[in-house]
């Protein structure tokens, strides 16, 4: 039985799948490839894999869509989005629906390894609180990810729950910065160009606070960061 870990990459252009292929190969993963976004949403969905390499324009069946389908089955499901240079809308539109993290192309070879290496290593680390309780209105389940806000159900993603749990944990503004080594587990994060910190700070805002807009719970401290204000 192989403990290789297993990756899935969902890539229409035939050039860069084989380079991605070659890549993770030599590197000792597990390799799976579709080309084709109904086909790579069915592989996804009946296969066991550690991380997703999902790009955005495929046939048949777009990776927003393929994203949005595997977190309706599964919110724990590591997932790299593949971007557009130019397209902040594509970036934004990914996250919210649930992606970990995205790269753009071109990207570095180097950056991409690193992406997949740093997301893999936060997915082995298991949440130890059972529950996390943000006042007296919102109690979450860290285990399944489940919670009550406000009186309605709510659904959360692992990486929106790590990152409550620390906000809870350190209760003082916390940097983009730490965030991404906290979190995400980037050791170098001045050395990523990404904007995942910001984009899941307003997704959680829309979750726990009464009014998105003018956040009283997760509030940003101008040149500090962001801090759980109970």
């Amino acid at each position: 039985m192989s403990l290789k870990q297993k990756l899935l990459i969902v890539e229409d252009e035939t050039a860069i799948l084989r380079g991605l292929t070659d890549l993770f190969t030599l590197q000792g993963y597990d390799v799976v490839t579709e080309q084709d976004g109904e086909k790579g949403l069915e592989t996804a969905l009946s296969g066991k894999f550690d991380c997703i390499l999902l790009d955005v324009m495929l046939p048949t069946l777009d990776g927003f869509s393929i994203c949005n389908k595997i977190r309706e089955v599964s919110r724990e499901q590591a997932i790299i989005m593949l971007t557009a240079k130019s397209s902040e809308e594509d970036i934004i539109t990914g996250l919210t629906l649930g992606a970990d993290d995205y790269i753009a192309k071109p990207f570095s070879v180097k950056e991409l390894v690193l992406r997949v290496k740093t997301i893999l290593r936060r997915t082995a680390h298991k949440e130890k609180n059972e529950h996390l309780n943000i006042g007296k209105d919102i109690t979450i389940d860290c285990l399944h990810l489940t919670g009550h806000v406000y009186g309605k159900e709510q659904l959360f993603t692992r990486r929106e729950v790590d990152i409550l749990n620390y906000l809870n944990k350190h209760q003082r503004p916390i940097p983009r910065s730490e965030l991404l080594t906290e979190i995400w587990g980037y050791n170098n994060p001045s050395e990523i160009d990404t904007r995942t910190v910001d984009i899941h700070i307003a997704k959680l805002r829309k979750k726990v606070e009464v009014k998105a807009n003018t956040p009283k719970l997760l509030v940003t401290y101008r040149g500090e960061g962001y801090k759980l204000c109970l």
